[in-house]
């Protein structure tokens, strides 16, 4: 399986993905909102484009479908929700179906609610797995609610799914936030060394290169994952006073993501 990652280079800070099967030079487009860089991409590697997949509704994802349906023919995977949102859906996405591509690559749709309610994460059947995850896990960070999600199901998403994936499973979000997530990673835990050494290594940050991470560093460094750090906890007290001496979870998560919204 080969991965592409594309920087759109916009101010949204999209990445676009393509994914190829070598033996076949098939491929799948993931959100390729930039469809120009993504049909370029495959004309130079050989490849051609017959899926396309969108994690979500947004149009920040969307809004390269039809130009590139138009181009290659390509049929539109999506979650199977997101009908009344993404038009022309050809194939709606369950927990735990496979999208094929070519003759070797396998992908498991997730259902990861939280971002939206109709969001797909795809996860592959690889001895070191790859995680595409839109815009539910971020490079140290989670992703917002604002746009028809909510922070209970985001955190359900995380701590049922995400956290149990193998460590050494890759990260590929939708989008590149490494420098203002680590920021937030430190304000809320500032004696998160390892966060403190990836935020001074981002000065060279080329996000047309950008520093591919596992869940094992994103449990290091994400303060979503890291909901038991004393830290996090004494820090939060300071913006809720009425946090609980002993928070679950959920309820770390939840005011984080709360504090992010506003950071």
């Amino acid at each position: 399986m080969i991965i592409e990652q594309i920087w759109t280079g916009n101010a949204y800070r999209n990445f676009n993905y393509v994914i190829a099967c070598p033996e076949s030079g098939e491929a799948l487009a993931i959100d390729p909102l930039d469809h120009e860089k993504c049909l370029a991409a495959a004309r130079d590697k050989g490849w051609e484009i017959t899926q396309i997949l969108n994690t979500h509704e947004h149009g920040d994802h969307t809004g390269g479908n039809q130009p590139m349906i138009a181009a290659t023919g390509a049929k539109l995977l999506a979650h199977h929700g997101a009908g009344h949102s993404i038009e022309g859906i050809d194939r709606g996405l369950q927990a735990g179906d496979v999208v094929k591509v070519g003759r070797t690559v396998e992908l498991e749709a997730l259902d990861t609610p939280g971002h939206t309610m109709s969001h797909v994460c795809l996860l592959s059947h690889t001895d070191d797995p790859a995680l595409i995850c839109g815009d539910t896990l971020f490079n140290a960070g989670a992703g917002n609610c604002h746009g028809g999600g909510h922070p209970a199901e985001l955190y359900e998403t995380f701590a049922a799914q995400l956290a149990k994936l193998p460590d050494r499973t890759r990260v590929y979000p939708g989008h590149d936030y490494w420098t203002n997530n680590l920021a937030f990673t430190l304000d809320r835990e500032p004696d998160n060394a390892r966060a403190q050494e990836l935020l001074d290594d981002m000065s060279e940050h080329d996000p047309d290169n950008a520093l591919v991470s596992t869940l094992a560093l994103e449990k290091e460094v994400n303060a979503f994952f890291r909901l038991h750090s004393p830290s996090i906890i004494a820090r939060l007290r300071e913006a809720f006073p009425d946090l609980p001496d002993e928070p679950d979870p959920k309820t770390v998560f939840v005011k984080l993501r709360e504090l992010r919204n506003d950071w």
